[in-house]
């Protein structure tokens, strides 16, 4: 079994910040330093979308979208993937969900986090 669980969500103004976390747990503990780990959205009618994703050796690549507002970074002593939200606008809003994946097949969902930006 494995777990992702996210938090850090919320309401916040445009241009405003947040910092989302997953922490991952089950039989992923012991070998989360080999998964890569991704962070994705889906807004309301609309497909989900692959937001940030960290390779296990740190490699990093973001959508077009938030390059230079969001960053993505892991701490495998934790087991945790953090994603650095800034610059926020109206069209973040969505649903943000923390994904694990590795080689065989494997890929894991956490349950989702709301943030929304609104003034």
């Amino acid at each position: 079994q494995v777990q992702l669980v996210e938090s850090g969500g919320g309401l916040v103004q445009p241009g405003g910040s947040l910092r989302l976390s997953c922490s991952a747990s089950g039989t992923i503990g012991s070998i989360f330093s080999t998964y890569s780990m991704g962070w994705y959205r889906q807004a309301p009618g609309r497909q989900r979308e692959l937001v940030a994703r960290i390779t296990s050796g740190g490699s990093t690549n973001y959508a077009d979208s938030v390059k230079g507002r969001f960053t993505i970074s892991r701490d495998n002593a934790k087991n945790t993937v953090y994603l650095a939200m800034n610059s926020l606008k109206p069209e973040d809003t969505a649903v943000y969900y923390c994904n694990a994946a590795r080689a065989g097949g494997y890929s894991y969902w956490g349950q989702g986090t709301q943030v929304t930006v609104s003034s």
